[in-house]
């Protein structure tokens, strides 16, 4: 009898490992073009020494509903993520500026996400630096555009493991910027945060 209850206790312990790993924590994604610094750091990239994210590119993940909440500003490239601290530092770790995608004004680009796991999803938005941002600081709402370039509705769906969108690029920037892409999830507290520098 001890043993037929082991069993099923150890059943239903296995059962919900399964459903609590099917949750918001297996839904992972980044962006690739434009390269975003975790892409940029991950699985032996172009970037070294930026911590644990160079395991886990997908993983950064923090409270949905930017820009009134959401990752603190100074900590939005890491998503509040203590471990992906590098991320939010206005240079990438040897001190030389982060790899920057070169972009003109105006001109149609595809935003692309790639991800490790579906999620069902609200939208996706993209922010961008404004004209004049101090580029020697972790970025802050102050320092982007206050409404987002891009927004794509989603509706709920789960996205395929590669996705782009898109979209014009802000016409008018010049020098050096960021584009913060979020990627809300639909039926978790969180979304997806990703930096990209990108140049004009």
């Amino acid at each position: 009898m001890r043993k037929k209850m082991y069993a099923a206790m150890l059943g239903l312990a296995t059962v919900g490992a399964v459903t609590l790993s099917s949750g918001g924590a297996s839904s992972h994604g980044y962006t690739d073009q434009p390269l975003s610094r975790q892409k940029a750091c991950g699985n032996g990239g172009i970037v070294k020494g930026c911590g644990s994210i160079q395991y886990e590119p997908q993983s950064v993940e923090g409270l949905k509903g930017f820009p009134g909440r959401g990752p603190a500003d100074g900590k939005i490239c890491s998503a509040g993520n203590g471990g992906f601290s590098a991320l939010d530092q206005p240079k990438q770790p040897n001190g030389t500026a982060w790899p920057a995608t070169q972009l003109s004004g105006g001109q149609s680009y595809n935003f692309r996400w790639q991800f490790t796991a579906a999620h069902a999803t609200a939208d996706f938005k993209y922010y961008i630096t404004k004209n004049g941002w101090n580029q020697n600081a972790p970025l802050t709402r102050a320092a982007l555009e206050s409404t987002p370039f891009l927004t794509v509705p989603y509706n709920g769906q789960r996205p395929p493991w590669t996705l782009s969108h898109s979209g014009q690029v802000p016409s008018g920037k010049t020098g050096n910027h960021v584009v913060l892409a979020v990627w809300t999830v639909a039926d978790t507290p969180n979304a997806f945060y990703a930096c990209s520098d990108v140049k004009f």
